[in-house]
């Protein structure tokens, strides 16, 4: 893009000197000017490829596959974590953000569906496009803003109880987890209600085709600059720019302290293991909301109003999107020994007898702070009831 600009202006720069010479047809000049409107053309053509193959390759491919694995994952990981052997302030932010993942995944899914529809039926995969995507796109903002903040919240609990573990016992309890957790979705849910009315559906006849279809455009409300251009700005930096920064550092003091226990020669505790898989999944959310938040960022307007060439850039950055809402249930899977007894033991009951977590030898469960409730062989040692194992 940065290349055809200085391209073009230095055509035009040509253009004028020639234009300045009084014996240069003006023929040659309207020449000159209709094969800049070609090559304009044909940029935008290109642009408008680009966008129309990323909307098949993440629309009809991608998003299918994501949302089939992360819904159904969610949903087991939902039935999990909610089991009494699972009873953690941290389970309580992951059960949250399962929620909050579904939530997105489901809206993917009808994007997903309109496309589908759009193959066979134009006309009718337009008409839905147009009903829901008002809605969509709040829901969009909504889910992404709340996912942001409980990956905040689930960094921010992992670093109390690393880099201040004097203060977890205190501070890392179920009840505070349901609070902060609710205040994350109402907040994020009221703060994105202005996305809900920025678009509205008008009905245009189109006179090439003669027929009369819906199309997206602005209300009142997104065409007004005074109002949308600062809100942007607060919605993007809660959504993506903020949430980077918080977490980039958090998770810097957080491996920092892990790496001073290994040159220290000491074993990782159960609860430093726990760490080590939440910091994978703060990192993936880093990863995928990093290429959103610059998007968000670089091109504050509406998805509507932008051209095809951040159309279809933003086909990709939200597939990213699409890709951490999807695999958390695969990650606690492969890492927590506990999060894999818990599962049998609900969905395998005549596999065997398996060992619940809280019958586990201490090795493999996790407590905030020495004092807390520490059963080892079944029997119940000392302290009140904290702990933040999977």
């Amino acid at each position: 893009m940065k290349s055809y600009s200085v391209i073009n202006s230095s055509v035009l720069s040509v253009l004028e000197n020639i234009s300045s010479v009084d014996f240069v047809p003006y023929s040659d000049r309207d020449s000159a000017a209709e094969n800049e409107d070609l090559c304009e053309d044909g940029i935008e053509h290109a642009h408008e490829e680009f966008y129309l193959m990323a909307q098949y390759v993440t629309g009809l491919i991608i998003y299918p596959i994501l949302c089939i694995i992360g819904i159904t994952g969610n949903i087991l990981a939902l039935i999990v974590l909610g089991h009494k052997d699972m009873a953690t302030s941290t389970n309580v932010y992951l059960s949250a953000l399962a929620v909050s993942d579904t939530f997105k995944l489901l809206n993917d899914l009808m994007y997903f569906m309109i496309l589908a529809v759009s193959l066979s039926d134009p006309l009718t995969g337009q008409i839905m496009m147009s009903s829901v995507y008002p809605y969509a796109h709040y829901i969009f903002n909504m889910s992404v803003c709340v996912t942001a903040w409980l990956t905040i919240s689930v960094a921010a609990e992992r670093y109390i109880c690393v880099c201040h573990a004097s203060k977890a016992k205190e501070l890392c309890t179920i009840h505070r987890a349901r609070i902060i957790c609710s205040v994350v979705f109402v907040f994020m849910i009221i703060l994105s209600i202005p996305s809900g009315f920025r678009y509205r559906v008008e009905t245009v006849h189109d006179v090439r085709n003669n027929v009369t279809c819906p199309r997206v455009v602005p209300t009142a409300l997104g065409t007004n600059d005074a109002f949308m251009i600062p809100y942007s700005w607060i919605q993007n930096s809660l959504r993506g720019i903020i949430p980077v920064f918080v977490l980039v550092y958090m998770n810097a003091r957080i491996i920092n302290e892990l790496r001073k226990e290994r040159v220290k020669g000491k074993k990782f505790s159960a609860r430093n293991r726990i760490t080590l898989m939440l910091i994978v999944i703060i990192f993936m959310f880093l990863v995928c909301i990093t290429p959103d938040a610059i998007m968000s960022t670089f091109f504050g307007k509406g998805y509507v109003e932008e051209g095809y060439l951040v159309k279809g850039v933003r086909e990709i950055t939200d597939s990213l999107l699409a890709v951490n809402s999807a695999f958390n249930f695969l990650l606690y899977c492969s890492m927590s020994q506990a999060f894999r007894n818990t599962f049998l033991k609900i969905f395998c009951p005549f596999r065997g007898t398996v060992k619940s977590p809280e019958r586990q030898p201490i090795a493999r469960k996790e407590t905030l702070v020495e004092g807390d409730v520490i059963r080892a062989n079944g029997h119940l040692k000392s302290g009140k009831t904290t702990e933040t194992y999977l």
